[in-house]
């Protein structure tokens, strides 16, 4: 691949985390002062926005395998774009529901395509090491985002939160416009008859890993969510230390995560990576458990450092190693909805993850912590012997259409 369409790719993520992050910090409150909703009203609508997006996700990679994945991702970033701008002008519950399901099913959607065109462009071998600069370019506009927020947050004036949405509806524009500079990738036509058109509902092998990544992926509620709410109740750390956790977080996927990346050369390695996550993300988990039981306010700091180092070591290395499982095992011509169909674990796991994992560890405590730990270890065990599995299915279905 020449470096250009990487560049560009960057750029494109660049410009829609930018609006994520925007999107991420000022959200809730202005959902909640702009728009007038009640919490339960948000969380209600978001929950079924990313259920149906979810949804969504692996028809819309299927467009993008038959449509050509650079026109479906310009079409469905200015989907996205427009979807923010609609949160500009909606005053009622009903059509916030609608506009939160657009919403998420462009998001879901423009993952899949996105994923697809990267498929195309590079070669196989550069694949996870590119998705790992991606995500380190992601997790900067990100931050940028994030402080555009705060701003807001600050001045906590409806002109504010109104100024930031449209700042995430015009990222989405930008990165369409970035997307449509780079090389098309050509479309693939219609699988042979009696071919089905969804292949990926059928593939009960790549479904197993895509249930076992969703559990690795209960993470991500945990900075957004989790870990606030028990350093406030259950600890005596400072509160600042929340935002400390979330920078730490966020620089070491920026300066790390390709070097973890490049680690991954094929699917035994990337599953023996995940392996390992899920040993860390154990050791975190039971680290975090050792804050809740009245130490000091300094030392409840440092022990949640230590915790939350070995949780961004976990997910880079996780992250890395679904990377390459994701996008080896999805057929020629398939990616796009098999991308989809993978990428409906982050919406699960932002959808179940702050119901489940605030019973587990708020209502639980420490035993919680370890529990979690537990399943991370488990799913993470498990991924070895569901590519196995899916491999031999592959070749079986291989040989099938040669004989």
């Amino acid at each position: 691949m020449s470096r250009s369409p990487g560049r560009r790719l960057a750029l494109a993520q660049l410009a829609s985390s930018v609006g994520d992050g925007a999107f991420i910090v000022c959200s809730a409150l202005y959902f909640a002062r702009v728009i007038g909703l009640t919490a339960p009203q948000i969380g209600f609508a978001l929950t079924v926005g990313w259920a149906v997006g979810a949804v969504a996700g692996v028809p819309l990679g299927h467009l993008a395998d038959r449509r050509g994945p650079r026109g479906t991702a310009v079409a469905l970033a200015v989907a996205t774009g427009v979807s923010v701008s609609a949160f500009l002008v909606v005053r009622s519950f009903p059509l916030f529901v609608l506009a939160a399901c657009v919403y998420a099913c462009c998001q879901c959607g423009l993952t899949a395509a996105r994923q697809a065109l990267l498929a195309g462009l590079v070669d196989p071998a550069e694949r996870t090491t590119v998705r790992a600069a991606l995500q380190s370019t992601v997790n900067a506009g990100l931050a940028v985002g994030a402080a555009l927020g705060g701003i807001a947050l600050y001045l906590d004036t409806p002109r504010a939160y109104l100024a930031v949405f449209t700042v995430d509806a015009l990222s989405f524009l930008l990165a369409a416009l970035v997307l449509r500079r780079l090389p098309a990738v050509a479309a693939v036509p219609a699988g042979h008859a009696g071919e089905p058109r969804l292949a990926v509902l059928r593939d009960r092998p790549y479904a197993l890993i895509t249930l076992l990544n969703t559990v690795l992926l209960l993470y991500m509620p945990l900075f957004s969510l989790v870990i606030p709410l028990w350093i406030v109740t259950k600890t005596e750390a400072p509160r600042w230390l929340v935002s400390a956790l979330l920078v730490l977080n966020t620089l070491s996927v920026v300066l790390f995560q390709v070097k973890v990346a490049r680690r991954v050369t094929d699917l035994r390695s990337a599953t023996r990576l995940i392996r390992y996550a899920g040993a860390v993300m154990l050791a975190s988990c039971s680290v975090y458990a050792l804050t809740g039981d009245g130490r000091s306010k300094w030392t409840s700091a440092a022990i949640l450092l230590g915790a939350a180092a070995l949780q961004v070591i976990g997910e880079m290395m996780q992250a890395s190693g679904a990377w390459e499982i994701s996008f080896g095992l999805a057929p020629a011509g398939k990616q796009g909805q098999y991308q989809g169909f993978f990428g409906t674990g982050t919406a699960v796991a932002r959808m179940l993850g702050p119901v489940l994992l605030t019973t587990m560890v708020l209502g639980w405590g420490a035993p919680g912590w370890v529990l979690l730990g537990g399943l991370f270890l488990g799913a993470a065990c498990g991924m070895g012997p569901a590519v196995r599995w899916a491999e031999r299915d592959r070749a079986r279905r291989v040989a099938a259409m040669a004989g």
